[in-house]
């Protein structure tokens, strides 16, 4: 999600992010990663920093027993205590054959609330930070989504099964 069009070359100090994925015998998984093109600013190289940590705080407490919201708020508190926004309008979920299963797994919210994940569950996580607002536009070609302040803005994702323990990535490099 970056502020750059489609139809526009990448260029020395964006940052752009590549969101896939991969199908094996029916079975889905999908992984977001945002990279640095070339030399970057040092506010574009802290909000990449801080997105890939809040990703891993959210992947912390997805186990058995806890709650939605409670990976909502590890990736919400710690991304606005490193003042950057947490996009409301994308949202990780449940993936199995298909792409979009419930649950809804926000990463902004309170501890202690939302649904309790089980044991098995297959879910995606994938904070997206802001530099600015938290608010997001859709171009007309209903794929490309831009900030709606023109700030940057970045987004790591993961696939996991929750375990009773630490939960198992599915997408890790």
């Amino acid at each position: 999600m970056s502020r750059l069009s489609a139809k526009k070359a990448l260029k020395e100090g964006d940052i752009v992010t590549i969101d896939m994925v991969v199908n094996l015998n029916g079975g889905l998984a999908d992984s977001a990663w945002t990279y640095a093109v070339g030399e970057v600013s040092d506010e574009a190289q802290r909000l990449m920093d801080v997105t890939k940590n809040a990703l891993y705080r959210g992947i912390e407490v997805a186990r058995a027993g806890n709650r939605l919201g409670d990976i909502g708020h590890a990736i919400q508190s710690y991304a606005e205590g490193e003042k950057f926004s947490v996009v409301r309008d994308f949202t990780g979920h449940g993936i199995g054959k298909t792409m979009h299963e419930d649950p809804t797994v926000l990463h902004y919210g309170k501890p202690g609330k939302g649904a309790r994940l089980k044991e098995g569950m297959v879910i995606t996580i994938e904070p997206m930070l802001n530099a600015g607002t938290w608010h997001m536009k859709m171009d007309q070609d209903g794929w490309t989504a831009r900030t709606a302040d023109g700030k940057l803005s970045a987004q790591y994702e993961h696939t996991l099964v929750i375990t009773k323990e630490d939960p198992i990535i599915l997408t890790e490099q």
